[in-house]
């Protein structure tokens, strides 16, 4: 016989709770990220099926990311966290990254004849 399974939706109660902790839970990884670079600004990316990617670029050029179930989750966190959002990560939001030699050899290491990665 077939289980009788009733499904959340996204407007249920224990849905929207679940997004509300998963955004808190977001959003003090944010403040805790802009607290340690002095301060970050960030941009949103939808990943697909994965959810949307916070990319996140601090004062001193230190750069980071989290990922969030959905848009609105992302949203919700970057507004509980304070930071100004980009609509794209290019100019002057882009010229702030600063990467260092591991970045470098990781983008070296995907070449033909670059280190390896391993």
């Amino acid at each position: 016989m077939a289980e009788n399974k009733v499904e959340e939706t996204a407007s249920s109660p224990a849905a929207d709770a679940r997004a509300e902790r998963k955004a808190a839970k977001l959003a003090k990884q944010i403040k805790a990220f802009a607290g340690a670079h002095g301060g970050a600004e960030g941009q949103l990316a939808y990943i697909g099926q994965m959810g949307t990617r916070i990319v996140l670029v601090g004062e001193d050029g230190a750069w980071g990311d989290l990922v969030a179930p959905n848009n609105a989750v992302a949203v919700s966190a970057a507004e509980k966290s304070g930071i100004t959002l980009h609509e794209s990560f290019d100019g002057d939001f882009a010229a702030k990254v600063r990467t260092g030699p591991y970045e470098w050899s990781r983008m070296a290491g995907i070449q033909v004849g670059g280190p390896s990665n391993a």
